[in-house]
Protein backbone atom coordinates (compact mmCIF):
# COMPACT_ATOMS: atom_id res chain seq x y z
CA UNK A 1 0.00 0.00 0.00
CA UNK A 2 1.07 3.38 -0.51
CA UNK A 3 2.62 5.20 1.97
CA UNK A 4 3.06 9.32 3.13
CA UNK A 5 6.18 10.75 0.94
CA UNK A 6 6.71 7.51 -0.45
CA UNK A 7 7.21 7.03 -4.51
CA UNK A 8 4.97 4.77 -6.37
CA UNK A 9 6.94 1.72 -8.08
CA UNK A 10 3.76 0.84 -9.82
CA UNK A 11 2.53 3.56 -12.36
CA UNK A 12 -0.82 2.77 -12.58
CA UNK A 13 -3.21 4.49 -10.82
CA UNK A 14 -5.32 2.30 -7.69
CA UNK A 15 -8.70 2.64 -6.22
CA UNK A 16 -8.25 2.46 -2.45
CA UNK A 17 -11.89 1.54 -0.79
CA UNK A 18 -11.12 2.54 3.28
CA UNK A 19 -13.08 0.85 6.16
CA UNK A 20 -14.11 2.62 9.06
CA UNK A 21 -11.34 1.03 11.21
CA UNK A 22 -9.22 2.88 9.10
CA UNK A 23 -10.72 6.41 9.80
CA UNK A 24 -11.07 5.93 13.46
CA UNK A 25 -7.01 5.04 13.45
CA UNK A 26 -6.17 8.12 11.32
CA UNK A 27 -8.94 10.80 10.12
CA UNK A 28 -6.38 12.30 7.21
CA UNK A 29 -5.91 8.68 5.71
CA UNK A 30 -7.55 9.43 2.34
CA UNK A 31 -5.00 12.14 1.63
CA UNK A 32 -1.87 9.48 1.74
CA UNK A 33 -2.28 7.51 -1.20
CA UNK A 34 -0.75 9.87 -3.79
CA UNK A 35 -2.16 10.23 -7.00
CA UNK A 36 -4.25 7.47 -6.34
CA UNK A 37 -8.20 7.32 -5.77
CA UNK A 38 -10.15 6.98 -2.51
CA UNK A 39 -13.22 5.91 -1.57
CA UNK A 40 -15.67 4.96 1.17
CA UNK A 41 -18.18 2.90 1.11
CA UNK A 42 -22.01 4.75 2.35
CA UNK A 43 -22.08 2.69 5.37
CA UNK A 44 -18.29 4.14 6.67
CA UNK A 45 -20.39 7.38 6.99
CA UNK A 46 -23.21 6.01 9.08
CA UNK A 47 -20.31 3.89 11.35
CA UNK A 48 -19.03 7.51 11.97
CA UNK A 49 -21.74 9.07 12.22
CA UNK A 50 -22.55 6.54 15.77
CA UNK A 51 -19.06 7.78 16.62
CA UNK A 52 -19.13 11.70 16.19
CA UNK A 53 -20.20 12.33 19.52
CA UNK A 54 -17.84 11.94 23.09
CA UNK A 55 -14.71 12.45 24.12
CA UNK A 56 -12.83 9.53 23.34
CA UNK A 57 -10.20 9.69 20.69
CA UNK A 58 -12.38 7.59 18.11
CA UNK A 59 -14.97 10.01 18.57
CA UNK A 60 -12.43 12.84 17.84
CA UNK A 61 -11.35 11.46 14.47
CA UNK A 62 -14.92 10.41 13.05
CA UNK A 63 -16.02 14.43 13.92
CA UNK A 64 -13.07 15.16 12.17
CA UNK A 65 -13.20 13.03 8.98
CA UNK A 66 -16.78 14.18 8.77
CA UNK A 67 -15.42 18.14 8.73
CA UNK A 68 -12.40 17.04 5.92
CA UNK A 69 -14.94 15.80 4.00
CA UNK A 70 -17.50 18.65 4.17
CA UNK A 71 -14.48 20.82 3.40
CA UNK A 72 -13.68 18.68 0.50
CA UNK A 73 -16.62 18.69 -1.17
CA UNK A 74 -17.54 22.07 -0.58
CA UNK A 75 -20.58 22.28 -3.17
CA UNK A 76 -19.47 19.62 -5.18
CA UNK A 77 -21.51 15.74 -4.78
CA UNK A 78 -19.76 13.61 -2.61
CA UNK A 79 -21.44 10.38 -4.60
CA UNK A 80 -19.21 11.54 -7.82
CA UNK A 81 -15.48 11.58 -7.93
CA UNK A 82 -14.18 14.53 -6.62
CA UNK A 83 -10.55 15.94 -6.35
CA UNK A 84 -8.94 15.89 -2.90
CA UNK A 85 -6.89 18.85 -1.29
CA UNK A 86 -3.53 18.70 -3.40
CA UNK A 87 -3.02 18.97 -6.51
CA UNK A 88 -1.16 15.84 -7.60
CA UNK A 89 -3.72 13.49 -5.17
CA UNK A 90 -6.11 11.54 -6.75
CA UNK A 91 -9.98 11.90 -6.42
CA UNK A 92 -12.06 10.61 -3.73
CA UNK A 93 -15.94 9.25 -3.86
CA UNK A 94 -18.57 8.04 -1.15
CA UNK A 95 -19.68 4.69 -2.83
CA UNK A 96 -23.55 4.38 -2.08
CA UNK A 97 -25.39 0.95 -1.68
CA UNK A 98 -24.30 -0.72 -4.88
CA UNK A 99 -24.66 -4.37 -5.83
CA UNK A 100 -21.82 -5.87 -7.87
CA UNK A 101 -23.16 -8.48 -10.68
CA UNK A 102 -20.67 -11.34 -10.55
CA UNK A 103 -19.71 -12.09 -6.25
CA UNK A 104 -21.70 -10.73 -4.01
CA UNK A 105 -20.47 -10.81 -0.09
CA UNK A 106 -23.94 -10.27 1.37
CA UNK A 107 -24.92 -13.50 -0.86
CA UNK A 108 -21.95 -15.21 0.53
CA UNK A 109 -21.59 -14.43 4.08
CA UNK A 110 -25.10 -13.22 5.27
CA UNK A 111 -27.65 -10.12 4.93
CA UNK A 112 -27.32 -6.92 7.35
CA UNK A 113 -24.01 -6.90 8.41
CA UNK A 114 -21.58 -3.70 7.59
CA UNK A 115 -18.44 -5.25 7.17
CA UNK A 116 -20.27 -7.09 4.01
CA UNK A 117 -21.98 -4.05 2.58
CA UNK A 118 -18.58 -2.53 2.41
CA UNK A 119 -17.52 -5.88 0.71
CA UNK A 120 -19.87 -4.91 -2.00
CA UNK A 121 -18.66 -1.30 -2.49
CA UNK A 122 -15.30 -2.65 -3.14
CA UNK A 123 -16.34 -5.56 -5.51
CA UNK A 124 -18.79 -2.97 -7.25
CA UNK A 125 -15.88 -0.60 -8.08
CA UNK A 126 -13.78 -3.50 -9.14
CA UNK A 127 -16.25 -5.09 -11.58
CA UNK A 128 -16.43 -0.52 -12.78
CA UNK A 129 -13.42 0.10 -13.01
CA UNK A 130 -12.01 -3.32 -14.76
CA UNK A 131 -8.92 -1.27 -15.77
CA UNK A 132 -7.59 -0.47 -12.26
CA UNK A 133 -6.35 -2.56 -9.10
CA UNK A 134 -8.83 -2.06 -6.63
CA UNK A 135 -7.61 -2.70 -2.98
CA UNK A 136 -9.94 -2.45 0.38
CA UNK A 137 -8.30 -1.04 2.87
CA UNK A 138 -8.53 -2.37 6.74
CA UNK A 139 -7.32 -2.70 10.15
CA UNK A 140 -9.58 -5.65 10.27
CA UNK A 141 -7.85 -8.47 9.90
CA UNK A 142 -11.16 -11.08 9.65
CA UNK A 143 -12.22 -8.20 7.04
CA UNK A 144 -9.54 -8.52 4.93
CA UNK A 145 -9.35 -12.36 4.95
CA UNK A 146 -13.04 -12.06 3.83
CA UNK A 147 -11.79 -9.78 0.85
CA UNK A 148 -9.03 -11.85 -0.50
CA UNK A 149 -11.50 -15.19 -0.22
CA UNK A 150 -13.84 -13.13 -2.54
CA UNK A 151 -10.52 -12.52 -4.58
CA UNK A 152 -10.53 -8.93 -3.75
CA UNK A 153 -7.21 -7.19 -3.07
CA UNK A 154 -7.24 -6.18 0.84
CA UNK A 155 -4.39 -4.49 2.96
CA UNK A 156 -3.13 -3.44 6.22
CA UNK A 157 -3.05 0.70 6.41
CA UNK A 158 0.39 1.29 6.25
CA UNK A 159 0.67 4.88 6.98
CA UNK A 160 2.52 5.09 10.13
CA UNK A 161 3.41 1.60 10.47
CA UNK A 162 7.19 0.45 11.94
CA UNK A 163 8.64 -2.23 10.34
CA UNK A 164 10.90 -4.64 11.51
CA UNK A 165 9.70 -3.70 14.99
CA UNK A 166 12.38 -6.42 16.39
CA UNK A 167 15.16 -4.48 15.30
CA UNK A 168 13.35 -0.94 17.05
CA UNK A 169 15.53 1.20 19.17
CA UNK A 170 16.62 0.37 22.59
CA UNK A 171 18.35 3.19 23.20
CA UNK A 172 21.67 1.11 24.94
CA UNK A 173 24.35 -0.54 23.55
CA UNK A 174 27.44 -2.98 25.07
CA UNK A 175 30.89 -2.48 23.92
CA UNK A 176 33.63 -5.13 24.68
CA UNK A 177 37.21 -4.26 25.08
CA UNK A 178 36.50 -0.53 25.06
CA UNK A 179 39.92 1.01 26.08
CA UNK A 180 40.48 0.69 30.01
CA UNK A 181 42.26 4.07 29.87
CA UNK A 182 39.00 5.87 29.08
CA UNK A 183 36.44 3.86 31.57
CA UNK A 184 38.94 4.98 34.40
CA UNK A 185 38.49 8.89 33.11
CA UNK A 186 35.25 8.39 33.03
CA UNK A 187 34.98 7.45 36.75
CA UNK A 188 36.96 10.20 37.80
CA UNK A 189 35.48 13.05 35.61
CA UNK A 190 31.65 13.91 35.37
CA UNK A 191 31.65 14.87 31.60
CA UNK A 192 34.18 13.45 29.10
CA UNK A 193 34.06 14.57 25.64
CA UNK A 194 33.35 11.59 23.37
CA UNK A 195 34.49 13.60 20.13
CA UNK A 196 37.54 11.04 19.74
CA UNK A 197 36.39 8.36 22.10
CA UNK A 198 35.93 6.01 19.13
CA UNK A 199 32.46 5.44 20.05
CA UNK A 200 30.19 3.94 17.27
CA UNK A 201 28.48 7.28 15.54
CA UNK A 202 24.99 8.15 17.10
CA UNK A 203 22.89 10.87 15.88
CA UNK A 204 20.88 10.42 19.46
CA UNK A 205 20.93 10.57 23.37
CA UNK A 206 22.38 6.59 24.16
CA UNK A 207 23.16 5.00 26.85
CA UNK A 208 26.76 2.43 26.99
CA UNK A 209 28.10 0.13 28.70
CA UNK A 210 31.49 0.38 28.52
CA UNK A 211 33.63 -2.81 29.54
CA UNK A 212 37.02 -4.22 29.22
CA UNK A 213 37.61 -7.35 31.10
CA UNK A 214 36.61 -6.42 34.91
CA UNK A 215 36.63 -3.13 34.47
CA UNK A 216 33.19 -1.61 33.05
CA UNK A 217 31.55 2.28 32.83
CA UNK A 218 27.80 2.62 32.22
CA UNK A 219 27.51 6.43 30.38
CA UNK A 220 25.60 8.91 28.74
CA UNK A 221 25.80 9.76 25.37
CA UNK A 222 24.42 13.24 25.13
CA UNK A 223 24.31 13.94 21.52
CA UNK A 224 24.03 17.90 21.63
CA UNK A 225 27.29 18.20 23.82
CA UNK A 226 29.33 15.24 22.15
CA UNK A 227 30.04 14.34 26.16
CA UNK A 228 29.72 11.01 27.84
CA UNK A 229 29.13 10.75 31.72
CA UNK A 230 28.80 8.59 34.15
CA UNK A 231 25.11 6.91 35.07
CA UNK A 232 24.94 6.86 39.33
CA UNK A 233 23.05 3.71 40.30
CA UNK A 234 21.66 5.28 43.84
CA UNK A 235 18.37 5.28 45.29
CA UNK A 236 15.75 7.60 44.32
CA UNK A 237 12.78 7.81 46.67
CA UNK A 238 13.80 4.71 48.28
CA UNK A 239 13.80 2.94 44.90
CA UNK A 240 17.03 1.26 44.17
CA UNK A 241 17.68 0.32 40.17
CA UNK A 242 18.28 -3.68 40.20
CA UNK A 243 19.37 -3.52 36.99
CA UNK A 244 21.78 -1.18 34.52
CA UNK A 245 18.73 -1.08 32.62
CA UNK A 246 17.04 0.48 35.42
CA UNK A 247 19.85 2.95 36.15
CA UNK A 248 19.75 4.18 32.66
CA UNK A 249 15.75 4.65 32.46
CA UNK A 250 16.46 6.73 36.11
CA UNK A 251 19.13 8.76 34.66
CA UNK A 252 17.05 9.90 31.89
CA UNK A 253 13.86 10.21 33.72
CA UNK A 254 16.14 12.85 36.18
CA UNK A 255 17.81 14.53 33.27
CA UNK A 256 16.59 17.97 32.98
CA UNK A 257 17.65 18.68 29.33
CA UNK A 258 15.35 15.25 28.57
CA UNK A 259 11.75 16.19 27.87
CA UNK A 260 10.77 13.65 26.94
CA UNK A 261 11.49 10.20 28.03
CA UNK A 262 10.34 6.90 26.74
CA UNK A 263 10.42 3.16 28.32
CA UNK A 264 9.63 -0.13 26.77
CA UNK A 265 9.75 -3.59 28.33
CA UNK A 266 8.07 -6.71 29.57
CA UNK A 267 5.29 -6.74 32.64
CA UNK A 268 7.08 -6.39 35.63
CA UNK A 269 10.13 -4.57 34.53
CA UNK A 270 9.64 -1.39 36.72
CA UNK A 271 8.19 0.97 33.99
CA UNK A 272 5.93 2.59 36.06
CA UNK A 273 7.69 2.39 39.34
CA UNK A 274 10.57 3.90 38.50
CA UNK A 275 8.45 6.71 36.45
CA UNK A 276 6.63 7.62 39.57
CA UNK A 277 9.61 7.66 42.35
CA UNK A 278 11.23 10.05 39.53
CA UNK A 279 8.19 12.28 39.41
CA UNK A 280 8.14 12.15 43.27
CA UNK A 281 12.14 12.70 43.71
CA UNK A 282 11.43 15.98 41.64
CA UNK A 283 8.44 16.85 43.33
CA UNK A 284 9.97 20.20 44.14
CA UNK A 285 10.41 21.31 40.21
CA UNK A 286 7.25 21.10 38.73
CA UNK A 287 3.25 22.06 39.75
CA UNK A 288 1.90 18.69 39.63
CA UNK A 289 3.03 14.91 38.77
CA UNK A 290 0.01 13.93 36.25
CA UNK A 291 -0.10 9.92 35.91
CA UNK A 292 -3.06 8.26 33.07
CA UNK A 293 -3.25 5.32 31.28
CA UNK A 294 -5.55 4.62 28.37
CA UNK A 295 -8.67 2.78 29.89
CA UNK A 296 -8.78 0.17 27.99
CA UNK A 297 -10.66 -2.98 29.91
CA UNK A 298 -9.93 -6.69 28.75
CA UNK A 299 -13.98 -7.31 29.01
CA UNK A 300 -14.07 -4.28 26.79
CA UNK A 301 -16.78 -2.44 28.49
CA UNK A 302 -16.36 1.28 29.01
CA UNK A 303 -16.67 3.15 32.13
CA UNK A 304 -20.20 3.54 31.94
CA UNK A 305 -20.80 0.10 32.89
CA UNK A 306 -19.31 1.08 36.59
CA UNK A 307 -21.32 2.45 39.13
CA UNK A 308 -20.58 5.67 40.86
CA UNK A 309 -18.81 9.08 39.63
CA UNK A 310 -16.05 9.92 37.63
CA UNK A 311 -13.84 8.67 39.94
CA UNK A 312 -15.41 5.79 40.82
CA UNK A 313 -15.63 4.17 37.58
CA UNK A 314 -11.54 4.85 36.25
CA UNK A 315 -10.07 3.53 39.99
CA UNK A 316 -10.65 -0.13 38.66
CA UNK A 317 -8.34 1.12 35.50
CA UNK A 318 -6.32 3.30 37.21
CA UNK A 319 -5.26 0.53 40.19
CA UNK A 320 -2.05 -0.71 38.57
CA UNK A 321 -0.56 2.83 39.23
CA UNK A 322 -2.51 2.96 42.54
CA UNK A 323 -0.40 -0.58 43.43
CA UNK A 324 2.89 1.26 42.41
CA UNK A 325 2.55 4.37 44.62
CA UNK A 326 0.75 2.10 47.58
CA UNK A 327 4.75 0.16 46.94
CA UNK A 328 6.70 3.42 46.94
CA UNK A 329 4.94 4.78 50.50
CA UNK A 330 5.42 1.31 52.07
CA UNK A 331 9.43 2.09 52.07
CA UNK A 332 9.00 4.85 54.19
CA UNK A 333 7.32 2.44 57.19
CA UNK A 334 8.47 4.16 60.04
CA UNK A 335 9.14 7.27 58.67
CA UNK A 336 5.56 8.93 59.43
CA UNK A 337 6.79 12.28 58.33
CA UNK A 338 7.17 11.30 54.88
CA UNK A 339 4.14 8.76 54.70
CA UNK A 340 2.02 11.74 55.95
CA UNK A 341 3.94 13.81 52.91
CA UNK A 342 2.84 11.31 50.50
CA UNK A 343 -0.80 11.21 51.00
CA UNK A 344 -0.94 14.81 51.69
CA UNK A 345 0.25 14.80 47.75
CA UNK A 346 -1.88 13.11 46.74
CA UNK A 347 -4.97 14.74 49.01
CA UNK A 348 -3.98 18.64 47.33
CA UNK A 349 -3.99 16.52 44.09
CA UNK A 350 -0.45 17.80 43.23
CA UNK A 351 -0.16 13.77 42.05
CA UNK A 352 -3.15 13.30 40.13
CA UNK A 353 -4.42 9.98 38.57
CA UNK A 354 -7.30 10.01 36.10
CA UNK A 355 -7.72 8.80 32.72
CA UNK A 356 -6.04 10.46 29.42
CA UNK A 357 -9.50 11.79 28.23
CA UNK A 358 -9.67 14.19 31.08
CA UNK A 359 -6.43 16.21 29.53
CA UNK A 360 -8.22 16.95 26.17
CA UNK A 361 -8.20 20.75 25.96
CA UNK A 362 -5.59 21.63 28.54
CA UNK A 363 -2.03 22.88 28.26
CA UNK A 364 -0.45 21.12 30.76
CA UNK A 365 2.66 23.67 31.91
CA UNK A 366 5.47 22.79 34.85
CA UNK A 367 3.67 19.38 35.17
CA UNK A 368 5.51 15.65 34.94
CA UNK A 369 3.33 13.13 32.61
CA UNK A 370 2.99 9.73 33.09
CA UNK A 371 1.51 7.81 30.00
CA UNK A 372 1.38 4.50 31.23
CA UNK A 373 -0.15 1.35 28.82
CA UNK A 374 1.29 4.04 25.37
CA UNK A 375 1.12 0.70 23.48
CA UNK A 376 -2.59 1.46 23.34
CA UNK A 377 -2.89 4.36 22.34
CA UNK A 378 -2.55 5.24 18.29
CA UNK A 379 0.47 7.29 16.79
CA UNK A 380 -2.05 10.66 16.46
CA UNK A 381 -2.66 9.92 20.01
CA UNK A 382 0.37 10.12 21.17
CA UNK A 383 1.33 13.09 18.86
CA UNK A 384 -1.82 15.48 20.70
CA UNK A 385 -0.60 14.21 23.96
CA UNK A 386 2.57 15.55 23.48
CA UNK A 387 1.38 18.97 21.76
CA UNK A 388 -0.10 19.37 25.17
CA UNK A 389 2.76 20.04 26.43
CA UNK A 390 3.72 23.75 27.91
CA UNK A 391 6.81 25.14 29.59
CA UNK A 392 9.02 22.97 31.87
CA UNK A 393 6.87 19.76 31.41
CA UNK A 394 8.44 16.40 31.08
CA UNK A 395 6.23 13.64 29.69
CA UNK A 396 6.93 10.24 30.18
CA UNK A 397 5.74 6.83 28.04
CA UNK A 398 5.91 3.35 29.32
CA UNK A 399 4.72 0.39 28.41
CA UNK A 400 4.96 -3.33 26.53
CA UNK A 401 4.78 -2.60 22.14
CA UNK A 402 3.76 -6.80 22.49
CA UNK A 403 0.89 -6.21 24.79
CA UNK A 404 -1.38 -4.47 22.99
CA UNK A 405 -5.62 -4.29 24.33
CA UNK A 406 -6.63 -2.20 21.85
CA UNK A 407 -8.53 -3.78 18.67
CA UNK A 408 -6.76 -2.67 15.53
CA UNK A 409 -3.12 -2.13 16.94
CA UNK A 410 -0.48 -4.48 16.94
CA UNK A 411 3.36 -4.02 18.04
CA UNK A 412 4.43 -2.18 14.68
CA UNK A 413 1.05 0.31 14.63
CA UNK A 414 0.69 1.25 18.11
CA UNK A 415 1.72 4.95 19.23
CA UNK A 416 4.88 3.85 21.38
CA UNK A 417 6.21 1.93 18.74
CA UNK A 418 5.73 4.70 16.72
CA UNK A 419 7.15 7.22 19.13
CA UNK A 420 10.37 5.72 19.72
CA UNK A 421 10.75 5.29 16.06
CA UNK A 422 10.52 8.74 15.19
CA UNK A 423 11.69 10.55 18.04
CA UNK A 424 15.30 8.69 18.48
CA UNK A 425 17.35 11.65 17.05
CA UNK A 426 15.60 14.41 18.86
CA UNK A 427 18.11 15.88 21.24
CA UNK A 428 15.39 15.89 23.75
CA UNK A 429 14.81 13.02 23.88
CA UNK A 430 15.83 9.49 25.53
CA UNK A 431 14.84 6.19 25.82
CA UNK A 432 15.52 3.11 27.22
CA UNK A 433 14.37 -0.46 26.38
CA UNK A 434 14.09 -2.69 29.72
CA UNK A 435 14.71 -6.39 29.28
CA UNK A 436 14.95 -8.17 32.69
CA UNK A 437 11.78 -8.86 34.65
CA UNK A 438 12.12 -7.58 38.47
CA UNK A 439 8.28 -8.15 40.03
CA UNK A 440 9.35 -11.81 40.98
CA UNK A 441 10.87 -15.24 39.42
CA UNK A 442 7.42 -16.60 38.99
CA UNK A 443 6.47 -13.47 36.70
CA UNK A 444 9.60 -13.82 35.20
CA UNK A 445 8.57 -17.72 34.16
CA UNK A 446 5.09 -15.89 32.32
CA UNK A 447 7.35 -13.81 30.24
CA UNK A 448 9.84 -16.38 29.72
CA UNK A 449 8.01 -19.58 29.05
CA UNK A 450 4.39 -18.91 28.49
Amino acid sequence: MAKKGKSISNPSKKIFVLDTSVILYDHDAVNNFQEHDVAIPIQVLEELDNFKSGNDTRNFEARSFIRLIDETSKQKLISDWISLRSPDSGKFKVVLNEKPLVVDAEEVYGKGKTDHKILNAALSLKEEHPDKKVVLVSKDICLRLKAKALDLNAEDYETGKIKNVDELYAGKTELIDFPSEIIEEVKKNTFVDASDLGLPPKNANHFYILKNKRKTANVFYNNSLKTISAVSTDAIFKIKPKNIEQAFAIHALLDPEIKLVSIQGNAGTGKTLLALASALEQRKNFRQIYVTRPIVSLSNKDIGFLPGDAKSKTDPFMAPIWDNLRFIKEQFIGDDKMSEKIDELINTEKIAIAPLAFIRGRTLTKIFFIIDEAQNLTPHEVKTIISRAGEHTKIVFTGDIYQIDTPYLDSESNGLSYLIENAKNHPLYAHITLQKGERSELANLANELL
